[in-house]
């Protein structure tokens, strides 16, 4: 059996969706009933665990299980972001020690290695870090920067516009979230790796920048697109005037920074290089409704 956290999110749903086209036992873990019932209908065991926080119903989700797919959607809104990611990932660790689960293949990101300048990435390196103490054996899928993140500025290029808080040449690993779930699923598959951690950093089917994205747009659209350079320290008012909380926006600064200077970037270092096969153009037919 298959454990998949955020079976109803972006990477989760496609994790699951292969797993059980293959004919696979699969547990997925919802925070709401009624939004597993899709899953259940196919077959799926539907557990509601509305945290990850919860270390006892965390801990009996995965009892009996192979493998689990584990990611933390980030709560955005915390006025402490990194101290609440460390503690649901001791939970994390502990129910995985608790239930005795096999292997664990944790959404991470990019620059995990690093230990400062990566802004909310620093989450997913405590998270690397603390499973590493754990009994299971490991894989950390290292996404680089979702496609999906330009969706909150697709609006703007109804103006003719592409806001972006990247400089216009600044090519980077993207990659679509689609792809991120297929690899995922494709370790769960494989199985635990023979070492105690296999590292695999995930990029898109090409590297792309703020001005091949506008590119791409336009093509979409019909239409020539202005990129909308703004500067770093736009950063924290925009992303709180949008809710987030200031502690959040400043870390996010502090991500945009390390694209820019080169710390935000894959390790090497023997771990292994994988690209996906979604192209950008596709995604992002898909955010504008014009897949």
């Amino acid at each position: 059996m298959f454990v998949i956290a955020g079976a109803t999110g972006n990477t989760g749903s496609v994790v699951a969706d292969t797993l059980l086209a293959q004919g696979k036992k699969v547990r997925v873990l919802v925070r709401d009933a009624a939004k597993g019932e899709a899953f259940r209908k196919r077959g799926a065991d539907v557990f509601v665990l509305p945290s990850l926080d919860d270390e006892a119903g965390l801990t009996r989700a995965l009892t009996g299980a192979e493998a689990a797919y584990i990611l933390s959607p980030p709560d955005v809104a915390s006025s402490s972001f990194l101290a609440d990611r460390r503690k649901t990932f001791d939970v994390v660790k502990r129910a995985v020690d608790a239930s005795g689960v096999g292997h664990v293949v944790l959404l991470s990101s990019i620059a995990a290695h690093r230990d400062h300048g990566t802004g909310p990435i620093l989450s997913v390196a405590y998270a690397e870090r603390v499973l590493r103490e754990t009994k299971a054996k490991l894989t950390f899928v290292r996404a680089s920067y979702f496609l999906e993140n330009w969706a909150p500025v697709l609006a703007a290029t109804a103006d003719g516009k592409l806001p972006t808080f990247l400089p216009a040449d600044l090519t980077i690993p993207m990659v679509a979230t689609k792809d991120i779930g297929l690899v995922a699923a494709k370790a769960l598959l494989e199985g635990p790796p023979s070492a105690k951690v296999d590292i695999i950093e995930l990029a898109g089917a090409e590297d792309e920048s703020p001005r091949t994205i506008a590119a791409h747009l336009s093509t979409i659209l019909g239409k020539p697109l202005e990129l909308d350079v703004a500067p770093l320290d736009a950063v924290v008012p925009v992303f709180t005037s949008f809710g987030v909380s200031v502690d959040a926006a400043s870390l996010f600064r502090e991500m945009y920074a390390g694209l820019q200077n080169g710390t935000v970037a894959f390790e090497g270092n023997g771990a292994r290089f994988v690209r996906g096969s979604t192209g950008a153009e596709a995604v992002l037919r898909g955010l504008l409704g014009k897949g």
